[in-house]
């Protein structure tokens, strides 16, 4: 546990951050290219019934139970390799690390992410993002039922969350109340569908890609004092 602080900023990965669709797309083509549609197709019948059964996105763990009907098929080997060798930092979004070299003037940043123990650390590393954030990275397997966690680990007078999935911001905004303002970037397919905005309370903050979080001025948030012009220029 360290001191309180003013905010601390906790910022999402997947389609926040970094363009998961893209990275899921890359990987729908590398399958068909090296298995063919069939297969394909049945790595992610696996794929979405272990993210039913765990509550979360497990890439490797779904590649473990594919393996089972393919014990001795090579081509899997470099299955894994394309996964954990992904060249995650080309998939960041555009202004993504300038954001948070931002939010970083105003308060602590903090990577809150859900996920496997393997492939998700593997991604915040080879992306920069870990890196970026000074190795404040949290990974849950449901991070909006662990925010007492959190909140020990990195206490704050507020917390601004940074999410694409209004229904996590809905679940902590119930939890912290005004200790939270939440930022909802209009980015990747969840977002996107409209069946999703309609079954949540809107966000504080939306916006339409993350990079415009570079534009914001934060010191309207109830517990950051506004800088004057010596502590605007030594940071």
């Amino acid at each position: 546990m360290t001191a309180a602080n003013e905010v601390v900023f906790l910022l999402d990965v997947d389609n926040t951050l970094i363009d998961n669709d893209r990275i899921i797309a890359d990987l729908n083509g590398h399958l068909a290219h090296e298995f063919g549609d069939e297969n394909r197709d049945r790595y992610w019948e696996i794929f979405e019934a272990l993210r039913v059964e765990l509550g979360y996105a497990d890439y490797l763990g779904a590649l473990q139970r594919y393996r089972v009907g393919a014990m001795n098929d090579p081509r899997l080997l470099s299955m894994s390799s394309f996964l954990v060798d992904y060249p995650f930092a080309a998939r960041l979004y555009p202004g993504a690390l300038d954001v948070i070299a931002h939010l970083h003037r105003w308060g602590s940043t903090v990577i809150l992410s859900d996920g496997d123990v393997v492939f998700q650390p593997r991604k915040v590393q080879r992306s920069g993002l870990w890196d970026a954030v000074d190795g404040r990275v949290l990974i849950y397997l449901h991070k909006e039922q662990m925010l007492d966690d959190v909140e020990q680990r990195y206490p704050a007078r507020h917390y601004v969350m940074v999410d694409d999935k209004l229904r996590i911001l809905a679940a902590m905004k119930k939890l912290w109340g005004d200790r939270l303002t939440s930022v909802f970037p209009r980015q990747g397919h969840y977002a996107l569908d409209p069946r999703n905005s309609a079954a949540y309370p809107p966000a504080d903050i939306t916006i339409e890609r993350i990079g415009d979080l570079i534009n914001h001025d934060f010191s309207a948030l109830p517990e950051i004092p506004k800088m004057d012009g010596a502590r605007q220029e030594a940071l």
